[in-house]
């Protein structure tokens, strides 16, 4: 049995997801989730890299339900990595209408570190990396030369596709549809230190 770390792509993922069956898989246990993809391996590490949702005060709630949830379900294994949004003012060229956009920061960046750590640290066997983001190609060869005998798997999620990873890491693969739906957490969730329990939110049913 091979030691295994999990580095979540959370932005990538949430995407791929909505994009294949709106909001039906979005609770999701990325814990569990991993132990169905390397069901022979002991998952020792799992990393999930956000963001806090800016300006939707009830996107912003969903948000902060489903992180309580996934670390009140797995509050040993379980770590979230946050990054974060940047407004930015886009002004349309045809018509000078004004809108703010958000742009994910930090994320790639965290999940580069994080891998370079694992791989500096020898601990596991295994690097199982949830995106499909290109951006993250050099730090997996700066892992490859750092740990050789580390074996780093793309997991792709649904929708998304990065040739140059393909390229690069063989492995690769897309995650399936049976499996986001064999990985949902409870519908209730409750923190065994404290009592709370968070529910799945109604507009994610």
């Amino acid at each position: 049995m091979g030691r295994t770390a999990v580095l979540i792509d959370g932005f990538n993922l949430y995407h791929g997801m909505k994009k294949q069956r709106g909001r039906r898989h979005l609770w999701l246990d990325h814990v569990k989730l991993a132990s169905l993809l390397r069901p022979r391996d002991q998952i020792v590490d799992v990393r999930y890299f956000t963001a806090a949702v800016l300006d939707d005060p009830d996107a912003a709630r969903r948000q902060q339900t489903y992180l309580h949830a996934l670390k009140a379900q797995h509050p040993s294994l379980l770590t979230i990595v946050e990054g974060r949004y940047q407004r930015k003012r886009m002004s349309c060229w045809s018509c000078g209408a004004n809108r703010t956009s958000y742009e994910e920061k930090e994320t790639d960046v965290n999940i580069a570190v994080a891998l370079m750590e694992i791989a500096a640290s020898a601990v596991v066997d295994t690097v199982l990396v949830v995106s499909a983001d290109s951006d993250l190609c050099p730090a997996v060869r700066s892992a490859q030369r750092v740990a050789p005998q580390l074996t780093i798997v793309p997991a792709f999620p649904p929708h998304r596709r990065s040739g140059e990873l393909r390229l690069l890491l063989p492995s690769a693969f897309t995650i399936g549809e049976t499996k986001l739906r064999q990985s949902q957490l409870p519908p209730v969730v409750r923190d065994a230190a404290t009592g709370a329990k968070f529910e799945r939110p109604t507009y994610w049913q």
